[in-house]
């Protein structure tokens, strides 16, 4: 039985309407006669969701019961024994309850493909796994729910369920998506309108790449060669001269024209390596490109215009763009260019756009490497060999006559060992010397010049040609080893300077340390100065050389930008050196850019937290705080008053409202000391060993009698906390959980152990909150939905988290199943492993 086919509707928020798509497709494969079950589907309360399931076989459900509550998951077994034609599962990004044979849904989907059952599934965008970031940076949420995006990817048919921003507000506005107590968060928070549209464009986006991967394919499996103009692809030829920047800004303007155009620059370069371009030249190009929203390709090729054709072929390219020839005219006679070949050889479906620049006409000069590459013994025995060889060559042969054939090719052999040992130059003179030696001893008529024979004058240019031939073989051999070595060089210094951009991991220092190290100096800075007539300043330095105070006082300097330079001081680099160097100096730059960026961004989020935090407490002390103090005030004034003659129980009435109002200034101010205390990193717990049914109790003695119990097993192990703050963590989240609480359910405190640690779950029956909204109900003066004025500053969970993160806990908010929400307080149990007291600093608190 053949592997099932998948197929997933994919929207960009909850609420489009993709399990009401699924459901319709549902509906339409059961009406044709298909065997089709709802494995699993989750209707969230949408009543014209609902609807849509009547008439459909369900599977029963998989009932689980984990942490004390009874949990429903996707019955795999049942759904393989039953084996439809078709089965639809919702939500695939979806997390199993543990306990289930899958730690994922999409897993169970796997599943189902693999015995040949079809599955139709739904997923939002902000679940693929890699687009994780972008969506984060988007909402603020970090998405816990994740998909690999490969099995999106290999899914047979992927339909795109979309619907404009407005439209899905409205729906959310008239109660169609989220429960009405939730939808007036919910629109102010994630389904704002930038969210909405950014999320929108994340998956029309996604989902057009997905079409441009199924057309290659297509294409590729039907050996399509002829382009197909579906949208603008402008393929830029680069040559690694200076005007490929003016070839690359006119591709991108051509692109602009066009809905989609996209901008593809690629250099082709010999597989011999005979004709490079500059890697400086390049790396500019690639970054000009990259900046303007296209992509960089390096291909290698033997025929470029051949090369250059069928990439743009290949990426189903509609434009080419070349620039102008730079030979010079009488370089045509070697054949009639790049440019024009594409020209004749591309066709009718491929445009090539020939643009002029101020490099048209100036020649092209190849770089040839020069200087020595043997090292300097080989090529002294070279020379050695090259000139003495000959010499002793001629006195052994004038004594051992062999005939002038055989002294030819023993000329010929002294002459190839020289070009072995010493390169071209000692196999020249060798040469040279050898045949002026032939021709005098050995040639008739012997001691003069000229050759009678013909057929010796014949040797003799053979011999010439066979030594220089060979000569120049080892020459070109020497030289592109050396090549080779320093290139591979080159490249593992600049896999590690680009390692490090993408990690963003090495500092100023240890980048100016590894620069003074790789080219062996003395010492290395990076200067700069404010304009063209300011003093340098040092921003950073290694090493133990003399300071340097300008770039011109350096062995080496490197300009980086017009206001900064890398200087080195040591030795003279030779010119070989400096493309690298040049790297190293603009990678610098990228880093003292970053420190500073880091610095500001710290000192703007210092100066943001902290006024955002003054703003918070003038409106505590404006508002929640004055509230209790007039109260206070009133009654006092009530009972002073000595024109009303106050009863018993208006007095006890009264006094009973200042000692509330006193308990609530107490506790308001409690809190705002405790997260003063948290902010300025003071709080240092004083760890000891206790039980938590020990200090539970005194924790509940702030709420109503009665309001909430507790559940801790007498078995259960000790744990290493501050009893102090562990109260003060467990007394703000029992008054949170009874204020959210309805007044006819209990708040329940229970307690269980897992492994090394300790869970202590404040469950309580509330509205509960969205996962988008639990990380920011912990930040301190944060209130959750139409919560009161008088309902407190919105500290108590903010102080909760800080003190149980100084003790080595955590604190996290979870879903109470049922409805509501569950605080979970994990403690270290006496025995893990763990520090016994750290205090709770103000950068982890940055954190909250």
């Amino acid at each position: 039985m053949g592997r099932g086919k998948l197929r997933i509707y994919l929207g960009a928020a909850p609420g489009v309407g993709k399990t009401y798509a699924m459901l319709s497709e549902a509906h339409r494969r059961v009406e044709r006669g298909t065997d089709c079950v709802v494995a699993f589907v989750e209707h969230h309360g949408r009543a014209r969701t609902e609807v849509m399931l009547r008439g459909l076989e369900q599977v029963p459900r998989r009932e689980i019961e984990y942490r004390g509550a009874a949990f429903t998951e996707l019955d795999l077994d049942a759904v393989l024994a039953r084996r439809p034609r078709v089965a639809l599962v919702d939500e695939l990004a979806h997390t199993n309850v543990p306990g289930v044979r899958n730690a994922k849904r999409w897993q169970d989907v796997e599943e189902l493909l693999a015995a040949g059952i079809d599955v139709v599934s739904t997923v939002n965008i902000q679940h693929l796994e890699s687009l994780g970031d972008v969506v984060e940076s988007i909402t603020g949420v970090r998405q816990r729910e994740t998909v690999p995006d490969e099995v999106v990817r290999r899914a047979d048919q992927i339909e795109l369920v979309d619907m404009s921003p407005q439209a899905l507000r409205r729906r959310m506005a008239h109660g169609n998506i989220y429960q009405p107590d939730k939808v007036d968060a919910a629109l102010s928070n994630y389904f704002r309108p930038g969210n909405l549209t950014a999320l929108r464009e994340l998956a029309l986006l996604w989902v057009a790449d997905r079409a441009d991967e199924y057309l290659q394919q297509y294409r590729s499996e039907h050996r399509v060669s002829k382009i197909w103009g579906s949208r603008e692809r402008i393929v830029v030829g680069l040559t690694g001269g200076p005007e490929g920047r003016t070839l690359i800004r006119r591709a991108a303007r051509l692109a602009e024209k066009g809905a989609g155009g996209e901008v593809l620059a690629v250099y082709i370069a010999r597989s011999d390596g005979l004709t490079s371009a500059s890697p400086k030249e390049l790396a500019v190009q690639r970054t000009l490109v990259e900046d303007l929203g296209g992509t960089f390709h390096h291909v290698l090729g033997e025929d470029i215009p051949a090369a250059l054709l069928d990439f743009a072929r290949g990426v189903n390219a509609t434009q080419i763009v070349l620039g102008s020839s730079r030979r010079k005219t009488w370089q045509y006679v070697f054949g009639p260019g790049v440019g024009a070949t594409v020209a004749r050889e591309s066709g009718s479906d491929l445009d090539v756009h020939i643009v002029t620049h101020e490099e048209v006409a100036k020649g092209r000069g190849l770089p040839v490497a020069r200087g020595a590459r043997l090292g300097r013994s080989r090529i002294v025995w070279g020379w050695l060999a090259g000139l003495g060889g000959p010499v002793l060559l001629t006195l052994l042969l004038s004594t051992v006559h062999l005939g002038l054939a055989n002294d030819v090719l023993l000329y010929l052999a002294l002459t190839v060992a020289a070009a072995l040992l010493g390169g071209l130059y000692p196999a020249l003179a060798s040469a040279a010397v050898g045949s002026l030696l032939l021709n005098w001893f050995f040639t008739p008529p012997v001691n003069r010049i000229t050759i009678a024979d013909p057929r010796n004058m014949l040797a003799l240019a053979i011999f010439v040609g066979v030594a220089l031939s060979v000569a120049s073989v080892v020459d070109v051999a020497a030289r592109r080893t050396h090549q080779a070595a320093r290139l591979r060089a080159e490249s593992e210094i600049l896999s590690f300077l680009a390692g490090d951009v993408l990690r963003g991991e090495t500092s100023l220092e240890t980048l100016l340390e590894r620069v003074r190290e790789t080219f062996g100096m003395e010492s290395a800075a990076l200067l700069e100065r404010e304009g063209d007539v300011a003093p340098w300043t040092c921003a950073g330095r290694a090493g133990s050389g003399p300071p340097v105070d300008r770039p011109e006082d350096a062995d080496v300097d490197m300009p980086v930008g017009d206001h900064m330079a890398l200087a080195l001081t040591g030795r003279v680099l030779p010119a070989e050196d400096r493309r690298v160097l040049a790297a190293f100096a603009a990678q610098a730059a990228v880093v003292l850019d970053r420190r500073r960026l880091r610095e500001e961004a710290d000192r703007a989020r210092a100066l943001a937290e902290g006024n955002r935090i003054r703003t918070a407490l003038l409106a505590a002390v404006s508002h929640d705080l004055r509230t209790p103090l007039a109260g206070i005030k009133a009654a006092v004034t009530s009972l002073r008053s000595d024109d009303v003659a106050w009863s018993e129980e208006d007095q006890a009435e009264l006094l009973e409202g200042i000692e509330e109002g006193a308990d609530r200034l107490d506790h308001l101010v409690g809190n705002l000391l405790d997260m003063s205390r948290l902010q300025t990193g003071t709080v240092t717990p004083l760890i000891r060993e206790i039980d938590v049914d020990e200090v539970a109790p005194m924790a509940l003695g702030g709420v109503p009698e009665g309001s909430a119990e507790l559940d801790i097993p007498e078995t259960l192990p000790m744990v290493a906390v501050d009893a102090g703050l562990l109260e003060r963590a467990l007394a703000n989240l029992v008054e949170n959980a009874v204020k959210y609480s309805p007044d006819d359910r209990t708040v329940l405190v229970a307690a269980s152990a897992l492994a090394d640690r300790v869970e202590v779950r404040v469950v309580d029956r509330g509205p509960g909150v969205p996962d988008e909204a639990k990380d920011r109900i912990f930040e301190p003066f944060q209130r959750y939905g139409d919560a009161p004025r008088g309902a407190g500053v919105g500290l108590g969970l903010a102080v909760a988290r800080g003190f149980a993160e100084a003790m080595g806990g955590t604190l996290n908010a979870e879903d109470t199943p049922g409805g509501g929400l569950t605080m979970v307080l994990t403690l270290r149990a006496v025995g893990s492993s763990a520090p016994t007291s750290r205090p709770a600093t103000a950068e982890r608190q940055a954190a909250l």
